[in-house]
C-alpha cells in the first residue's frame, strides 16, 4: 500500500457514507426511515450521485434495506446480529495476528511499526479521521503478514461490512486513545513472535469495539433495534 493510497482524501461518496452511517447509528434516521436521495443530497450539500453510491455501500453493510421496485429504508437490525458479527470478526482478526506473529517479514515489520507510529501521532493530535485511515492500514498490514490469501479475503469482507459500526464506535469518548494503546500491545506481541499473545490481544481489541458499540446502542436514542 503506497503513501499516496494511505493518505488520499476521502471521496465525496465516502464522506456522505460516513455522515449517513452516523445519522443512522445515532438515531437521527431511525429504523424504517425512507431513504430519499434528493432529501439527503440537500441535507449533505451534494449531488444525488454520491448519495446513491453511499446508499449502495451501506446496503452492502446491512444498514439500509434495498429491494426491487421499493424505496430504500433504514434497516431494522438487531443489536445481537451486529454483536455476533463482531464476535466472528474478533476470531478472524485474532487468527490473522497469530499467523502474522509467525510469518511477518522484515519489510512487514517496518511497515507495521510505521503505521502504528503514524496512528499514535494522529491520536495525540485528536485527529479522528486521520487516525482511522491509518488504523485501517494497520489492520490491513496484519492481514497481509498472515500470508493466507483466503483468510485475508474473508477477514476483509467482514471488516468492510462492519466498517460503519467500527468507525461509529471509534467516535465514543476516549476510544481513540484506547485503540491506540491496544494497537501498540498487538504490534509488540507480533514483533516478538508471541503468536498466542498476539491472537488474544487482537481478539480483545475487536471485542471491545463491539462492547463500546453495544453501550452506545443502549443509550437513548437507540440507532438499532434491540433484539429483546
Amino acid at each position: 500500500m503506497t503513501d499516496q493510497q494511505t493518505h488520499r482524501r476521502p471521496t465525496i461518496a465516502e464522506q456522505v457514507q460516513k455522515r449517513l452511517a452516523d445519522d443512522i447509528l445515532s438515531g437521527s434516521l431511525p429504523p424504517g426511515s425512507v431513504i430519499e436521495e434528493t432529501t439527503l443530497a440537500e441535507r449533505y450539500g451534494v449531488s444525488r450521485t454520491p448519495v446513491r453510491e453511499a446508499v449502495r455501500r451501506l446496503a452492502e453493510s446491512g444498514l439500509i434495506d434495498t429491494r426491487p421496485r421499493q424505496r430504500a429504508v433504514v434497516a431494522r437490525l438487531t443489536m445481537s446480529s451486529v454483536l455476533e458479527m463482531f464476535e466472528v470478526m474478533a476470531e478472524l482478526e485474532g487468527l490473522c495476528a497469530r499467523l502474522a506473529a509467525r510469518r511477518i517479514t522484515p519489510e512487514g515489520r517496518m511497515a507495521l511499526q510505521a503505521a502504528c507510529a503514524a496512528a499514535h501521532t494522529h491520536a495525540m493530535n485528536r485527529d479522528i479521521d486521520a487516525y482511522y485511515a491509518v488504523n485501517e492500514q494497520f489492520h490491513e498490514l496484519i492481514y497481509q503478514a498472515a500470508h493466507n490469501q483466503y483468510l485475508e479475503q474473508e477477514t476483509r469482507r467482514l471488516r468492510d461490512r462492519l466498517r460503519p459500526y467500527r468507525l461509529h464506535q471509534g467516535r465514543s469518548p476516549g476510544r481513540m486513545a484506547g485503540s491506540d494503546g491496544e494497537h501498540a500491545q498487538v504490534m509488540a506481541a507480533i514483533l516478538r513472535g508471541d503468536a498466542d499473545g498476539a491472537a488474544g490481544l487482537m481478539r480483545a481489541h475487536v471485542v471491545i469495539q463491539g462492547d463500546v458499540l453495544r453501550d452506545f446502542i443502549l443509550r437513548p436514542p437507540p440507532g438499532l433495534a434491540d433484539a429483546g
